[in-house]
């Protein structure tokens, strides 16, 4: 009995409706992301900064991201709520309102 022939094209057509699909899904929660911090108030031109100075100090400083890793992780255990009042005992080093703000020493210099 003879094996049917693969059909690569079908495969590949799939393969690139499913990267389409995780790329705009990917641009979704990005979008998602930057509002439920408040960081859609910004000016674009200054929202790009500020990703922009990251990007530079997280090459520069790792443990920087480490950081930024905690305090998301915080932020999300709260419920992701902007604004939120944090507990004495929080320390994640923002303070109610700053919206995920970066302190001064995680921003790039």
């Amino acid at each position: 009995m003879a094996r049917k022939p693969r059909d690569y094209d079908a495969e590949l057509q799939a393969l690139m409706e499913k990267a389409k699909k995780v790329k705009t899904q990917k641009a979704t929660q990005l979008g998602e992301l930057v509002q439920v911090v408040g960081a859609d108030a910004l000016p674009i031109e200054a929202l790009a900064g500020a990703l922009l100075a990251a990007v530079e100090q997280s090459k520069k400083t790792p443990e920087a991201v480490a950081r930024w890793t905690e305090r998301g992780q915080a932020f999300f255990q709260q419920g992701g709520k902007r604004g939120t009042k944090q507990k004495p005992d929080d320390t994640t080093g923002g303070t109610a309102g700053d919206n995920g703000a970066a302190k001064s020493s995680d921003r790039a210099a």
